[in-house]
């Protein structure tokens, strides 16, 4: 087993054949992102506007399949970025390959919420203000004479 790096190679400077995993930092055992129905209404952006109210959620869009996105960590990772379950995993884990992984890091999604205040906005924008009046904010009000 390799020695926990202080920086980790890219995926090209891996030695071929080796586990890409054995250089990782588990950035996959950090989070997990299930789709959801694609928003088309305001309503349906209330709710996304609702998971992200919550700690941690976000919501992106990748090849126009809309996700939402838990940033939490797996109760089964160690220290060493290893699964303290890896015999009994689940299947999706099995599954998994790092073909096309994020290790990397270099991911760049089509669209990214992290704040309720950024759906807001958006549906500003693609639907316009919901009262019918401008996307400018108000007009400040002026500060008092002295």
């Amino acid at each position: 087993m390799p020695p926990l790096l202080s920086s980790k190679p890219r995926r090209d400077e891996v030695p071929a054949g080796s586990n890409l995993c054995e250089y990782c930092t588990a950035k996959c055992c950090h989070y997990f992102a299930l789709p959801i129905d694609q928003p088309t209404e305001r309503r349906d952006f209330d709710f996304i506007r609702w998971y992200l109210l919550h700690d941690r959620a976000s919501v992106f869009v990748d090849d126009e399949v809309w996700y939402l996105l838990v940033h939490t960590t797996c109760k089964h990772l160690q220290d060493d970025h290893r699964c303290g379950i890896y015999e009994t995993r689940p299947q999706i884990c099995r599954e998994y390959t790092t073909d096309g992984c994020e290790y990397d890091d270099d991911w760049c999604y089509e669209k990214y919420f992290e704040t309720p205040e950024q759906i807001h906005e958006y549906v500003e924008a693609t639907f316009g203000p919901e009262d019918g009046g401008s996307l400018r904010s108000r007009k400040p009000t002026g500060l008092p004479i002295a």
